[in-house]
């Protein structure tokens, strides 16, 4: 038989470019196959340290984001009403113009007028800069409806977090546990993780509600009821302190448990140079806590004071923490619960790992092994977005610390440039004036009421509220808020709203159609309520027919970008890492980078910063930017190539320095030495080399916060202590949530959802082949996901009659919405739940108005708000946490009733017109041979 002819070994490509993926925050290493100038397909970078050459459906399919029918093609000025999609294109020119005649005549009157949000760019170090240069107060990104309560309790607790601020030791530990994490964050890393776990038989248990990703290949899966995580954790730690397991060495040396806490006041006994204090074990005497040689006892009494050691064992050896007093809440039985806690016990002390590794810590001792426990956590936003969320995430991370798992092997590891103490962090500033920047970075963390954004008559400074009574420790602002409070004029009207990346009359809003409704409400006298609006994307998103000005950017293979250490790097535990994009195509259309942008913006404004003293421009774009900015001398946005190219971390500006990352395969990577590479906070070899590397001036060892003094001064003011007192109506919620130790509260939404109404949970999370809400208008995911049922668990399934094919009416406090359902076997069984951002408002992303994103898809921010109900004080209080102001997505509470099948999803809004109008019915795309 004749066999056919095949060429085994095409030839795919004329050129491989090598840069950094931007389908998700993994920001992998990709080759881009060319082929005639054109891209061919794309693979990962076998040598880069985030994927080892690992790509997902996302990061292949960003071919098809760069030849995307909904691109923005040239700059637009509105020209029918807001919503209706009218524009004209317009020169850059032009576009600038405007921008810059409106930006400048706030900037000169009243800077605070402007409102500059960006949603999932990963440039917020330039955006903050440029920001802080105009002089507005109102500047944050998107982490306040994303993962605040998780980065804000790992900083004041730790030094740092998950994801981008640590990882697992994944090739050392043997238990591994996973608390309310989607597939979309992180995803190649972990996936790869959880196979070298698996590969050398490390148990992984995950906790979540919804059996999906990588909770479907766990070991153990524990289908927890939402909300109630920490309610879960602390009757973990309530087992573990009972049974005396904990590493009370770890904890006497790198904590503050032997720290002591007076009994009147709540604050830390301190000496005449404010240094905290401790009991010596060796002299019973009081002594600072980092005096050389000095070993700090946990179990000390000393009179009027307890240690913070004490202060928790009264708190969680207490029977409401018990597993068999929380067991029926979280939907964990009280055996399974001790089963888990005997696991982490065993695992963590029976199987202890020692290296042979000295290393010397902050108070001179030498230590000649590494002791670990092979122990280590992962979180998400599952456990973020609640309005309990932030003394959850603090529960988590105190639990890691009890066991001595945090920086060991086998445990949770830091990424460069963390950790960093919340001394190493700037606190928030808002003090504006016209024509001059803003006093300093807007975004930071507060040591107590005299850090919080008021004005002098106590109101709030910024337009979200950030910083205030209402969310003291609100380290990312509250984008969820900005429109709600500016269509308000609470606590001031603003005049421009200018955002980035945010789809905020869609997916990236609670309260979908009021959202709508603010963009475009006017007043008695036909003007826009908020004034002006400002947008820039790459797509014809759903939120650009709400903007006055469009200035259209470009996609991510077309452009510079700065994954920055100074911002969000690509850091290994072992290394500091960090990346760039380049332009390995150029764009086909009239756009701009939005950061080039931003400088074109700012040097027409003369900006402080961006301008020379005689007012010329520093830098002609970003890439001018990335290479030549310095943040303080020799420190800037990139830390390799630095000098004349062979200095790393602090050096003088290298021309080349582009060039140089290019030829590197986009990225550059510097090893910790050996003998730092664990106990970072506290090992002088990782101080030293960290101070090289410029994340500190000098060393800045600290011990782990398991009590926030920080928090305990919140309470003081709510009990009339203090300059700075917040108002009455706030005092009992401070005086209850601002609890030093991790406590654990219902949602806010039970208080006004009764459970008799509203018995079901209700939860989204995106899925691993989508991220940005680009994903769900790329032609090849789409067909991964072109529609979204809302999973219903068997017993709702069954109690209700539901069959394939059927729909249901979905209710909430908030609204309805009608959808079809699915059966899912792998749910808690008062939860209901589907995949964020797969419906789509018919006429944007130059979809067919048929298509079954816009017809069968459907989003749950219609029935969430981003106020909760009235309380009965006559007050409107924000569906988010108290603490830091992260939005409450994951609170939301729902009935379910069955209704004949229908043809749409409802609420079916009408199609908004596109500038871009609508793509082809079949999108081919082909390099030639």
């Amino acid at each position: 038989m004749t066999q056919p002819q095949l060429d085994t070994s095409p030839k795919v490509s004329d050129e491989v470019r090598k840069t950094t993926c931007y389908m998700c925050a993994c920001r992998c290493g990709i080759n881009v196959h060319m082929k005639d100038g054109r891209v061919a397909y794309i693979e990962g970078n076998r040598d880069h340290p985030v994927n080892r050459g690992v790509l997902c459906a996302k990061g292949s399919a960003g071919i098809m984001q760069v030849n995307a029918p909904s691109r923005l093609r040239a700059p637009l000025r509105r020209v029918g009403p807001r919503g209706s999609g009218e524009f004209e294109e317009i020169s850059w020119e032009e576009a600038l113009g405007i921008a810059g005649d409106w930006l400048s005549r706030i900037r000169g009157t009243d800077p605070s007028k402007l409102a500059f949000f960006t949603g999932r760019d990963q440039s917020q170090s330039f955006t903050s800069f440029w920001a802080q240069a105009f002089g507005t107060p109102n500047y944050a990104a998107h982490g306040g409806f994303c993962s605040v309560n998780m980065a804000t309790a790992g900083i004041y607790t730790m030094g740092g977090a998950f994801w981008e601020f640590g990882q697992p030791d994944w090739e050392r530990t043997r238990l591994f546990m996973l608390f309310g994490v989607a597939e979309d964050h992180d995803s190649n890393p972990i996936k790869m993780g959880i196979g070298r776990l698996k590969a050398r038989g490390a148990r992984v248990i995950g906790v979540n509600p919804i059996r999906s990703g990588y909770n479907a290949v766990a070991d153990e899966w524990l289908g927890i009821t939402p909300g109630t995580d920490g309610l879960f954790i602390l009757s973990l730690i309530h087992c573990l302190m009972s049974a005396g397991r904990i590493d009370l060495n770890y904890l006497a040396r790198y904590t503050d448990a032997p720290l002591l806490v007076d009994d009147e006041t709540g604050l830390f006994l301190r000496d005449s140079d404010g240094k905290t204090l401790v009991i010596d074990r060796a002299t019973g005497e009081l002594a600072p806590f980092d005096r050389k040689a000095v070993r700090p006892d946990p179990n000390a009494r000393h009179p009027g004071h307890q240690t913070v050691l004490q202060l928790m064992a009264k708190r969680y050896l207490c029977q409401e923490y018990a597993p068999e007093a929380v067991a029926d809440r979280c939907g964990i039985p009280a055996q399974r619960i001790r089963a888990i806690a005997d696991e982490i016990a065993r695992v963590a002390f029976e199987e202890e790992i020692t290296l042979d590794r000295a290393w010397t810590d902050f108070r001179g001792e030498r230590h000649e092994t590494m002791t670990g426990r092979p122990v280590a956590f992962h979180a998400m936003r599952g456990i973020s977005a609640h309005s309990n969320g932030f003394q959850t995430c603090r529960a988590l991370h105190v639990l890691q610390i009890l066991l001595g798992s945090v920086e060991v092997p086998g445990g949770f590891r830091f990424k460069p440039p963390y950790p960093k103490p919340v001394e190493a962090h700037p606190v928030p500033h808002c003090k504006t004036q016209p024509d001059c920047p803003l006093d300093g970075p807007h975004l930071g963390f507060v040591r107590g009421p005299e850090d919080l954004a008021l004005t002098e008559d106590g109101t709030p400074a910024r337009i979200d509220k950030a910083f205030t009574w209402e969310n003291p420790m609100s380290a990312h602002g509250l984008m969820h808020m900005v429109i709600s409070n500016a269509h308000a004029g609470d606590p001031y009207p603003i005049d421009t709203l200018f955002l980035y990346m945010a789809n905020m009359s869609w997916n990236s809003s609670m309260n979908t159609r009021g959202v709508i409704e603010m963009l475009t409400d006017t007043d008695e006298n036909g003007d826009y309520v908020i004034p002006r609006i400002i947008y820039s994307d790459a797509y014809s998103s759903e939120m650009v027919a709400y903007a006055d000005l469009i200035l259209p950017d470009t996609t991510y293979l077309e452009r510079y970008d700065c994954i920055s250490l100074l911002d969000r790097p690509i850091c290994e535990a072992e290394a500091a890492a960090d990346a760039i994009r380049w332009p390995v195509v150029e764009p086909d259309r009239d756009v701009r980078g939005f950061q080039t942008v931003l400088i074109q913006l700012a040097n027409l404004m003369e900006l402080p910063g961006f301008v020379d003293e005689g007012k010329a421009p520093k830098w002609r774009d970003y890439a001018d930017y990335i290479v030549n900015h310095e943040r303080k001398p020799g420190i800037g946005p990139l830390s390799g190539f630095r000098g004349n190219g062979d200095q790393t971390g602090r050096g003088a500006p290298n021309p080349d320095q582009l060039q140089r990352y290019i030829e590197n395969g986009g990225f550059f990577v510097n090893h910790i030495p050996g003998e730092a590479g664990f106990y970072k906070p506290w090992n002088m070899v990782y101080q030293d080399w960290a101070v090289g590397m410029g994340f500190y001036d000098k060393p800045q060892p600290y011990l782990f916060n398991l009590y926030l003094e920080t928090m305990r001064k919140f309470q003081r003011a709510a009990e009339g202590h203090g300059e700075r007192q917040p108002p009455d109506h706030l005092r009992g919620q401070l005086r209850r949530i601002m609890d030093p130790l991790p406590i654990w509260y219902p949602p806010f939404e039970e208080e006004h959802a009764d459970p008799a109404d509203y018995p079901l949970h209700a939860l989204t999370q995106r899925p691993m082949a989508m991220y940005h809400s680009w994903g769900s208008q790329n032609a090849w995911l789409r067909q991964i996901h072109g529609h979204n049922p809302l999973y219903v668990p068997r017993d709702v399934w069954d109690r209700y009659g539901f069959q394939d094919g059927d729909w249901a009416r979905v209710s909430s406090v908030h609204g309805s919405i009608t959808v079809p359902v699915a059966l899912h076997g792998g749910l808690n069984a008062k939860t209901v739940w589907t995949w964020n951002a797969i419906g789509k408002r018919k006429g944007a992303w130059a979809l067919d108005p048929d298509a079954p994103e816009a017809t069968r898809g459907f989003l749950l921010n219609h029935l969430i708000h981003e106020l909760l109900p009235p309380r009965g004080d006559g007050l409107r209080w924000s569906n988010s946490d108290p603490i830091t102001g992260q939005a409450a997505w994951f609170d939301l509470r729902v009935s379910i009733e069955k209704v004949a099948p229908q043809t749409e999803t409802d609420p079916a809004f009408a199609a908004i017109g596109s500038p871009v109008g609508r793509g082809p019915k079949n999108l081919q795309w082909k390099v030639s041979e």
